[in-house]
């Protein structure tokens, strides 16, 4: 059983708490800039979201081919269809978080970042190095995943996001909303210093929510926007796609 957070003492009082809250991160700290686990750890998520966008964006593309009816044997039954591109996603989320969670904290989504920055759990210096480098890391992500596969790739779309046929913007905005709140609400709630206390198993298994978060949020929002929810996800493809239209619905989502 998990103990109490709480112990009242013989005198009536209470002891001291089970768990540490770490303090508030300053809000810029310019120390910081000066220690290499900051450069470290903003390559750390480089990396990871090259490596998320380069996978992902490949999974979209190899669906989109298996599933196109134009080249012959081909039927809309092939491929790994919706399921398995958030499955993509969401495994995809959970190894890279296991894998850098320890290095950067495995946010891999500037969304993520920056509502862990609201809540002062990282600085502002580094929320925007982190930032950077996921957006620069989905560039590189999307140009990888274009340079292995051209023909494919801008034939199919580029795994961008856009607003699907049938949905108008207001729909588009509305899921993505939600469908952040529910991965940066899984991300609060997995890490929390109280939960961690009173299951020493959590930390271990911390990325196995989030990865599933980000796997039913794809499953719900990808007939309508193909599933952001992470800006520099959708960002990397824009802009190696670099079409009006995924520029236009680039725009009028957050």
């Amino acid at each position: 059983m998990a103990k109490d957070v709480e112990q009242v003492t013989e005198q009536g009082e209470y002891s001291a708490k089970d768990y540490h809250d770490p303090p508030p991160a300053p809000l810029i700290d310019p120390d910081e800039l000066t220690k290499w686990s900051l450069y470290r750890a903003a390559i750390a998520e480089f990396i990871a979201t090259l490596l998320f966008l380069y996978i992902t964006v490949l999974t979209i593309i190899g669906y989109k081919r298996q599933s196109d009816t134009k080249i012959p044997g081909n039927t809309e039954c092939d491929g790994v269809g919706i399921l398995g591109i958030a499955w993509a996603f969401g495994g995809m989320i959970f190894i890279l978080v296991y894998c850098t969670a320890g290095i950067s904290g495995g946010h891999i989504n500037p969304a993520v970042t920056f509502g862990l920055f609201l809540g002062r759990k990282v600085s502002l210096v580094r929320a925007l190095l982190y930032m950077i480098a996921q957006c620069a890391g989905a560039i590189c992500g999307a140009g990888l995943a274009k340079g292995f596969q051209k023909s494919f790739y801008n034939r199919y779309g580029g795994g961008v996001n856009t607003v699907s046929d049938g949905y108008n913007k207001g729909t588009a905005l509305g899921a993505e909303i939600i469908g952040t709140f529910v991965l940066v609400y899984t991300v609060f709630s997995a890490t929390d210093p109280k939960r961690n206390a009173r299951d020493s198993h959590v930390p271990v298994l911390a990325p196995l929510p989030i990865g599933f978060a980000v796997f039913m949020v794809h499953l719900a929002t990808i007939p309508v926007t193909g599933t952001g929810i992470n800006p520099a996800r959708s960002f990397g493809p824009a802009v190696i796609f670099n079409n009006d239209k995924a520029w236009d619905d680039q725009v009028s989502k957050p």
